[in-house]
């Protein structure tokens, strides 16, 4: 069964297959209205999205298929204490594809461990959002003709922006990217994607401030400051607005600069900046639509698995507070070796030595 939970799950030839197709359907949508006729796709959000869930539901519906699911957890089963395996179980007897989004940090790994059909991974917590950065590498493809050789800055909350891990995921597929982490010290990335950088020779360097890099930048990648994603409230004040991008700070950029932003913004790119030509966020959310097209296209129409049998775990082995194992406690013991470091397969934390 073929899933996608994490960017890094793809190689290079098939994301220029699917990069490929997505150009294909912008350019000649009528071709594919019926590539999912007779498909179902299932949509679970456990958390609350606007471009995510509309992206995927419009996506499916521009092929032929239809859709089903949830936008609030409340109104189904979970809320009377069914566990994410039997959701999952239950769900995918129903439809051809799930997309799921959850606050907890390995969920969609977790949920394609039970399911007979394919699951995407439409964002875990603040770990993974592999589908924004099919938006994101198809808005650079299609703007740039290229996404090698290029200087990305990544500005924000780079310790929990799933965009942000899933891009640099993604972007070790691709050669000679420069990168300029931005970012206050208290939200630099985590150390497991700083290793990931360096095993896979990506040279970056993390920086406060974003005024000095942006001359350099070909690409800028905008994140808001996420209050959901914080513990201490204390934390998310420090650090709420501290970038803010504006028309004045623009002038010192590239003329083909690309300023990207997943959305939704709060006010870390000012309204003025929306009429500048090198703003494409707006563009980026309907390349995402088209991407998502891609993608269902193909798995939609695999065929149906069952799972084999898997092991039955007794409690969490990761400490992290929002790790899916904290809850599912009848979940496997999955390790990964990460930089040579013993991780949480679900989550990607790194596990404590004893």
């Amino acid at each position: 069964m073929r899933h996608l939970i994490d960017f890094g799950d793809l190689t290079r030839q098939e994301w220029d297959d699917l990069y490929a197709r997505a150009d294909k359907i912008i350019d000649h949508p009528e071709q594919y209205l019926d590539v999912c006729k007779g498909k179902v796709m299932a949509s679970l959000f456990y958390e609350p999205s606007t471009r995510t869930n509309f992206s995927f539901q419009t996506a499916m519906l521009r092929l032929g298929g239809t859709v089903f699911g949830f936008a609030d957890p409340r109104s189904s089963s979970v809320a009377k204490g069914e566990t994410l395996k039997d959701t999952i179980k239950m769900v995918s007897s129903y439809a051809d594809v799930i997309v799921m989004r959850t606050p907890w940090e390995g969920a969609a790994k977790a949920a394609s461990l039970y399911s007979e059909v394919p699951v995407i991974n439409a964002g875990d917590g603040g770990h993974m959002h592999p589908t924004q950065t099919t938006a994101d590498l198809t808005t650079i493809t299609r703007l740039r003709g290229t996404v090698d050789g290029l200087s990305v800055g990544l500005c924000g909350d780079l310790k929990n922006g799933r965009t942000v891990h899933s891009l640099i995921k993604a972007l070790a597929k691709f050669k000679d990217i420069r990168f300029f982490l931005i970012a206050p010290r208290d939200l630099a990335i985590p150390d497991y994607l700083r290793q990931f950088m360096r095993d896979n020779h990506m040279p970056f360097v993390e920086v406060t401030g974003l005024e000095p890099v942006i001359p350099q930048l070909d690409v800028l990648y905008m994140t808001r400051i996420q209050r959901e994603r914080f513990v201490d409230p204390l934390e998310y004040e420090r650090n709420k607005g501290i970038y803010v991008l504006t028309r004045s700070k623009l002038s010192r950029a590239r003329e083909n600069l690309l300023v990207m932003h997943p959305l939704p913004r709060v006010d870390e790119i000012t309204v003025d900046v929306d009429d500048d030509p090198r703003a494409v966020y707006f563009q980026q959310a309907r390349f995402g639509m088209f991407a998502r097209m891609s993608l269902l296209s193909d798995l939609a129409n695999q065929p149906r698995k069952i799972p084999g049998p898997v092991e039955i775990g007794h409690g969490p082995i990761c400490h992290h507070p929002n790790c899916i194992t904290q809850t599912e406690h009848y979940l496997p013991p999955l390790v990964k070796i990460n930089g040579g470091v013993p991780c949480c397969g679900f989550c990607d934390t790194p596990l404590d030595q004893e």
